[in-house]
């Protein structure tokens, strides 16, 4: 009955809008351009190019089905909470289009309304990077079989803080990373001490908390997972790298069924002059997950008491294949309470970022607040073993419950000063 109302439902659309004349050229190649070639071009995480007509000809059905299923493009935030500024959902006209071309028989149009190409700059989102830095050694994946995360130490060299006004992790083969995360190491820190420069290891990620303080900590600067766009900050605001720090690289890899070499690297654009904020990243987590067997609706929850004011301007949640809701809630030292984003259809394919339209100023005794559930049932189609009970992790079979968030601080204020409170379950960061 469900499937027989959806149909119907997106019949009587297709219905409503077929008629006017649309073409490639003038009216779906603009939307193409805003929408969907960041993701849909060589290199990039779409599965086919979307930058030609010849391109996207063959895929005018399937697109039409995805954008009037709003399958396409990917987008989770309930919108009954908060407002977004990378909110890529097209319009009800866009999603008409897309119908009207398609029941046209998708035809190409008066070449001469043709807008011109968007210019990428040899792949980089963020533009011309002010620098790049690779893997020195290329890392060796597997055919088969589960890669341990691996880290890797890579000296900066810099002689002076460098503030980053925009960064973007590039995998150098994209089929077998999972997902990439950077830190800043600043001198004099104990985590991963003995590490050499430039080769591979495996981190014990329990024991580097153990050992380091707050303030020892790798600082987060960017991250990689499908669907998540650079990190880039607004005039005024970056992220601060301190001078002699290191960069180190956590690194994902899912063989693929061939071996393949990878050689991440990370663009660096610098801002022209000291920022009057800095932007740094702060985390809720629990690493006491334990999910029993067939379990449809495991909930986890944590919270830290900010200790210093800051402005929230950027969320993005962290959860594995069982993950299926994240819930963010502000709580200000009035005790008035806020849901500042719900993402009830957690998507693992898609961990995207959500950028405040409005950044948020939160005073100092804010409580940050997190809330996931997870489905270990059978009726989860991503479940690896419905059977198994479920505990903290890196790997995908493994779970984990991570919101993190993006602050915009004084600028001589770090990530340990807003969460030095004893209560804190953000330690993991």
């Amino acid at each position: 009955m469900v499937l027989r109302t959806l149909s119907f439902g997106l019949f009587l659309s297709f219905a409503a809008v077929a008629g006017p004349n649309v073409t490639f050229n003038k009216d779906v190649y603009p939307i193409l351009q805003k929408r969907c070639q960041s993701c849909h071009r060589p290199g990039e995480v779409g599965p086919m190019a979307l930058l030609t007509y010849q391109q996207a000809r063959p895929w005018a059905k399937a697109m039409r089905e995805a954008v009037m299923l709003k399958k396409m493009p990917p987008w989770f935030a309930d919108p009954h909470y908060g407002t977004f500024s990378n909110n890529p959902s097209l319009t009800q006209a866009e999603i008409d289009t897309f119908a009207n071309w398609a029941a046209a028989g998708a035809p190409e149009g008066d070449a001469k309304e043709l807008g011109k190409p968007v210019e990428f700059i040899d792949g980089w989102n963020i533009g011309k990077p002010d620098l790049v830095v690779e893997m020195p050694n290329a890392f060796h994946v597997p055919p088969t079989g589960y890669v341990d995360y691996q880290t890797i130490v890579i000296p900066t060299n810099f002689k002076q803080d460098m503030w980053i006004q925009a960064a973007e992790l590039r995998p150098g083969d994209r089929s077998v990373v999972h997902h990439v995360t950077a830190f800043a190491r600043q001198p004099g820190s104990l985590a991963f001490a003995g590490a050499e420069p430039g080769i591979a290891f495996r981190q014990d990620r329990e024991k580097q908390r153990k050992l380091t303080r707050d303030i020892d900590r790798p600082e987060y600067i960017v991250g990689y997972t499908p669907g998540r766009p650079a990190s880039e900050f607004v005039p005024g605001e970056a992220r601060l790298i301190k001078a002699g720090s290191d960069i180190v690289l956590s690194l994902h890899y899912t063989p693929n069924g061939k071996a393949v070499e990878d050689k991440t690297k990370i663009g660096f654009i610098f801002a022209k002059e000291p920022p009057k904020r800095r932007v740094v990243n702060v985390m809720l987590a629990d690493p006491n997950i334990l999910i029993p067997p067939g379990e449809p609706n495991y909930r986890t929850d944590a919270s830290f008491t900010l200790q210093e004011p800051a402005t929230l301007v950027r969320l993005w949640p962290h959860m594995h294949t069982r993950g299926k809701y994240y819930e963010y809630r502000v709580v200000f030292p009035t005790g008035e309470s806020q849901v500042v984003l719900r993402v009830p259809n957690f998507d693992f394919a898609w961990q995207l970022s959500y950028n405040l339209e409005k950044p948020l100023y939160l005073p100092k005794g804010t409580r940050l607040e997190g809330t996931a559930y997870f489905d270990n049932s059978p009726n989860n189609p991503n479940n690896p073993d419905p059977k198994q009970e479920v505990h903290w992790g890196e790997q995908s079979w493994d779970e984990m419950s991570e919101g993190y968030m993006d602050m915009a601080v004084e600028p001589n204020i770090g990530p340990g000063d807003l969460r030095r409170a004893k209560e804190s379950t953000a330690a993991l960061n």
